[in-house]
């Protein structure tokens, strides 16, 4: 039995590997910066969605109309609820934790951040360390002021993948703790001959952000990368089954620390510029500076389980008796109705293909976005912020502080064949100094004076850093399950191991 369900998994993910490989065998991409991988930043036109989109939606839910009724009545009551909680609690409510009590803290926490979606782990590079990390940027743009922004004429988020900081972030060997605990302690497989380790990380070349105070270009809303239109398609997030408890109409079921049906998954359908071909387990940022609420800084929607399951099933209702947001019972269970076959559009709310998956309090009423997006607590250099790749985010619309908020970008991600096939072109990027693949195109860094050498690398990095890069060969772990040994074998061959 054992043995057929191996190979019903590989069959899986070769398929799957065909489907997200798509997008990730085209040739390099066109020049452009962060703002391309919203529409609200790019100043686009969000354009209505092709009728195939109203025929996905009927076959969603044909013949669990009334199980999916109910289920959205349960999350509006429960929504009720915990939103208030949300709001009483403010920052308070995100769990935090020390690095010096990694382990232990997350077995202590495990429920409140699987609850939240979002954990704060502090000290886990030194703050004189972190501090100088930018300070070592600031002096790679100077001897380099080709390089690219945005915006263009007042930078905040550099379009840089490969200065030094960035690469010894990524490496450090307290960061490799880090995501090894919020890997393997968090999430699970259901399926033991799924194709995934979650042991071991890959690495994944993010951007950086330097915001000055009095910013407000970059106005980042409400958001949860990872695809939009994708999370409702079949051959999207639907070739795993992720969210397939939500449109059974049981909500309650849906367990989003699952990686089993992730691995099938296919997140950048249109590969649309900054739209992410890596399955990223969590996002985060290592902080380079000091930042408190509102300067500049990050928001999350900290009922990541409820908001998904929102965000899901909102193409499916509209309100029905008083319409105007604001109005007195607008958000009441009773004002809520289910369209059927015959009043489906093809709307699918803040969704675009290529682009993010956005949020904003008209469109998605009941997550009460403006008293539940809070911000993180106070952060100081070397501090890591971590969310779920399904939590919804947004930064400061203002930046009110005195000093800039500074980070490096650095998400966790598993070893998946996708994954791995991902890394063998980062890694040509790496050695060219041009953008990761998922990245606006253009020659990047490759004439930038003192980006970082392989050997520099090397010497910064150790074996289990050097293999998350691709440049050493994986090894299982201790107690790997079927399926992780199976992955990871994958992998080095994929790597050329």
């Amino acid at each position: 039995m054992l043995r057929s369900c191996v190979n019903q998994s590989q069959r899986r993910t070769l398929a799957t590997v065909a489907a997200g490989g798509a997008a990730a065998h085209k040739s390099s991409k066109k020049e452009g910066d962060i703002s391309d991988a919203f529409v609200s930043l790019s100043g686009a036109k969000r354009d209505p969605l092709p009728d195939r989109f109203r025929q996905l939606k009927c076959d969603l839910i044909r013949g669990r109309e009334k199980q999916i009724t109910d289920s959205w009545n349960r999350l509006l009551r429960d929504l009720k609820k915990e939103n208030e909680i949300i709001a009483q609690k403010g920052s308070n409510v995100v769990p935090q934790m020390e690095f010096s009590e990694l382990e232990s803290g997350v077995s202590s926490l495990k429920d409140e951040i699987k609850k939240r979606g979002a954990v704060v782990v502090r000290g886990v590079v030194p703050e004189a360390e972190a501090r100088a990390y930018k300070e070592e940027v600031e002096e790679y743009v100077k001897q380099n002021p080709w390089t690219r922004a945005f915006p263009a004429d007042n930078p905040q988020v550099y379009e840089l993948y490969w200065s030094s900081p960035q690469l010894k972030a990524r490496s450090h060997p307290n960061f490799m703790r880090v995501q090894q605990a919020l890997m393997g302690s968090l999430w699970h497989t259901s399926n033991p001959a799924s194709q995934i380790s979650i042991t071991e990380p890959l690495s994944y070349a993010d951007r950086l952000r330097i915001r000055q105070p009095g910013d407000a270009t970059f106005a980042l809303g409400p958001h949860i990368d990872g695809g939009s239109v994708e999370r409702w398609e079949k051959e999207g997030y639907g070739r795993g089954g992720v969210y397939d408890a939500i449109f059974d109409g049981a909500w309650e079921r849906y367990d989003p620390w699952d990686a089993s049906g992730r691995v099938d998954a296919v997140n950048n359908l249109y590969d649309g510029l900054g739209a992410c071909t890596m399955f990223r387990m969590w996002q985060g940022w290592l902080s380079m500076s000091r930042t408190g609420p509102t300067e500049g800084t990050l928001l999350v929607n900290p009922l990541m389980h409820r908001a998904t399951a929102y965000v899901l099933l909102r193409p499916f209702f509209e309100a029905r008796g008083v319409t105007t947001k604001g109005q007195p019972g607008y958000l009441d269970e009773s004002n809520w109705a289910f369209v059927g076959a015959e009043g489906m559009t093809s709307d699918l709310q803040g969704a675009s293909p290529g682009h993010g998956q956005e949020l904003t309090d008209e469109l998605h009423p009941h997550l009460e976005l403006d008293r539940t997006m809070v911000h993180v607590p106070q952060i100081k250099p070397g501090d890591f912020v971590a969310w779920h790749c399904d939590t919804i985010h947004a930064v400061d619309k203002l930046h009110q502080g005195k000093s800039d908020s500074s980070v490096l970008y650095i998400p966790i991600c598993p070893v998946t064949a996708i994954n791995a096939q991902y890394v063998v072109r980062q890694r040509e990027a790496w050695r060219n100094g041009t953008p990761g693949p998922d990245f606006p195109g253009g020659e990047g860094e490759a004439r930038h004076r003192g980006r970082p050498t392989d050997g520099m690398l090397r010497g910064w990095a150790g074996h289990e850093a050097l293999r998350s890069m691709g440049l050493e060969k994986l090894v299982p772990s201790a107690g790997a399950t079927p399926g992780q040994r199976e992955v990871v074998a994958q992998a080095n061959a994929i790597l050329g191991f």
